[in-house]
């Protein structure tokens, strides 16, 4: 019969275990994240009448140059199929996207930026980016490093 180990006490900082440390900051980065979120969505929606999965779409395409198929465009995004067909079905309709049976593989279907949708990517991606920028103003460039170095510390254990 073999013994399960008994868990190590959680180090303390100033009398808190650093597990609730940790969760509190979770809760903070998940408020930050939300609300700069919220705040770029709005600023789509009044700004440009648009919203931020048409933005991220359209993103993705840029990024690509070429069609790409929907499932790659789903796999990009972090969405569903579902989601990404109804985006690209509205981006579709207003002349912002094209879909085209793919020559490789009549089965699947590809879609790409129309040189309108293009155009108009570009425009949102210079407001969005300067959006941005003042989001993240208060932070110093060292810092920005210091963060981008945390940021990539976290994506490599929380896979």
């Amino acid at each position: 019969m073999s013994t399960v180990p008994l868990p190590q006490p959680v180090p303390e900082t100033d009398g808190v275990p650093l597990s609730k440390r940790r969760l509190k900051l979770w809760i903070r980065l998940l408020g930050v994240t939300r609300s700069a979120e919220s705040h770029l969505r709005e600023f789509l929606r009044v700004g440009h009448a648009t919203t931020l999965p048409r933005f991220d779409v359209m993103a993705a395409l840029h990024r690509r140059r070429e069609p790409i198929s929907m499932s790659e465009l789903s796999r990009m995004l972090l969405v569903s199929n579902g989601n990404a067909t109804a985006v690209v079905d509205r981006l579709e309709q207003d002349g912002l996207v094209r879909r085209e049976k793919s020559a490789a593989d009549r089965r699947t279907v590809t879609v790409g930026l129309t040189d309108a949708g293009r155009a108009q990517f570009e425009q949102l991606a210079v407001d969005h980016e300067r959006e941005v920028d003042a989001l993240f103003a208060a932070l110093t460039p060292a810092e920005i490093d210091t963060l981008e170095t945390i940021l990539k510390r976290l994506g490599k254990t929380a896979r």
